[in-house]
């Protein structure tokens, strides 16, 4: 078996965590120099720390902080190591395709008497997250209860997908995987977004808001400083960085991807591959380790053009936050999809903040809100996803399609006028549900 390459950029978390295990040495000196004002702002941990150094020798303080380091890379080493030689592989069947244009493919999950589902992950990462094992499959959990996913799944861009906008893949690959799913069903379909997903859906429901029955968001960004107005800088800096690389490439690779998602928790790494090498290879939580740590590292490039979108447009200047997003020239307003909505915001979401989600639940007219007490990825797949998000949604999408095929249709004007901005409601704890 071909050991696997490790987390991506190895080289990134190679330095990060050699840093990190390197600073306590480095600091040793100030720990016993430093300002008293200064050390008012340590936490308590490093404060304990410092007086137990502090009743050592100088050499013997250094030589405690140097065996600690080397313990400390070792135990990450090993769970590197571990993780590149272990034998798990992903070897669920792979569903029919039911249309495929270019890199784009609809996978049908079934069953054919199913209620339609299109289901639109992040271009970022690859799809399956949403199917990732046999007993942690959003999509054939759903389908075991009587719902039809139909899986969008994004591949490597090739050819002219290289210079695809984001009005590209609205029109050219978002609309005709809608026209697919419409072609299967009698009626109105589902619509449920993951991630940028779901901040792409949104698109597609202002555009095409009679096809579509309900739609749910599973935390899909929209105001993309809300909590965080120091993202504008860093999406700026990151779209500056990022010409030089789309100009040689055509894409901005899945490297450079991860190396941005690396800056929200440098440390993340070190962390989580100390903890997998201390345990049992054959145990289950190893396995489900290697499996979602084998799709975290198997991304997708993404192409230029959209990748200068989303770096500047939306985290540099907040174009759908502030109602300035376009497609095909028309501005995306939620405030007008006047179709029920579900979001589902993970009160411990670290890659989309909950109030970036919450943003565009407040824009969209009735919207239903359920907070899990879980991550951006435990969504999906964690232990209390089922109970969680999987159920809830599930009924919720079956009652929304059903309902969507025997209500008559919105007349025009509630169709396309954009209703006053809905009053901001405070946040409903976690695992509660509300309406926005």
């Amino acid at each position: 078996m071909t050991p696997r390459p490790g987390p991506r950029p190895l080289p990134l978390h190679l330095a990060a965590a050699a840093a990190s295990l390197m600073s306590g040495i480095a600091a040793l000196p100030l720990s016993r120099t430093g300002s008293p004002g200064s050390k008012r702002l340590w936490p308590e941990p490093l404060h304990r720390a410092a007086e137990r150094l502090a009743s050592l020798p100088a050499d013997a303080a250094g030589a405690a902080l140097a065996r600690e380091s080397t313990r400390r890379a070792a135990a990450f080493l090993t769970g590197l190591e571990r993780y590149t030689r272990h034998p798990y592989h992903r070897d669920l069947p792979a569903p029919p395709v039911l249309w495929q244009d270019g890199s784009a493919r609809l996978r049908d999950y079934g069953p054919a008497d199913g209620l339609p589902v299109l289901v639109v992950p992040s271009l970022v990462n690859r799809a399956y997250v949403l199917d990732l094992t046999a007993e942690r499959s959003l999509l054939r959990f759903l389908a075991a209860q009587g719902l039809r996913p139909l899986l969008l799944e994004w591949d490597v861009p090739e050819g002219a997908e290289r210079d695809f906008t984001l009005s590209d893949v609205i029109l050219r690959r978002l609309e005709p995987a809608l026209d697919a799913t419409l072609a299967v069903a009698r009626g109105p379909v589902g619509l449920l977004g993951y991630c940028m997903g779901g901040t792409l859906a949104a698109a597609l429901a202002a555009r095409r808001p009679d096809d579509i029955a309900g739609i749910a968001f599973l935390a899909a960004p929209w105001d993309f400083h809300a909590d965080a107005p120091h993202q504008a800088e860093i999406g700026r800096m990151a779209a500056a960085a990022s010409l030089s690389i789309v100009a040689a490439l055509g894409v901005l690779p899945v490297d450079g991807i991860q190396a941005l998602f690396t800056t929200l928790d440098p440390l993340t790494a070190l962390r989580k591959f100390s903890a997998f090498g201390r345990l049992d290879p054959d145990a289950p939580e190893a396995t489900r380790f290697v499996a979602l740590e084998d799709w975290l590292n198997d991304g997708i490039p993404l192409p230029g053009p959209v990748a200068l979108e989303c770096l500047a447009g939306w985290y540099g200047e907040n174009m759908p936050g502030r109602g300035l997003w376009r497609i095909d020239g028309a501005p995306v307003r939620p405030e007008a999809i006047r179709r029920p909505s579900l979001h589902l915001i993970p009160a411990r979401d670290r890659i989309v903040p909950p109030a970036s989600a919450r943003a565009l639940a407040e824009r969209m007219p009735g919207a239903e809100r359920i907070e899990p007490a879980l991550g951006h990825i435990g969504m999906v797949v964690a232990g209390g996803a089922e109970a969680q998000v999987w159920r809830p949604l599930t009924a919720w999408l079956a009652g929304a399609i059903r309902s969507g095929r025997t209500a008559p249709p919105a007349p025009p004007k509630a169709r396309h006028t954009a209703p006053s901005r809905s009053r901001r409601a405070p946040a409903a704890p976690a695992g509660r549900r509300r309406r926005g």
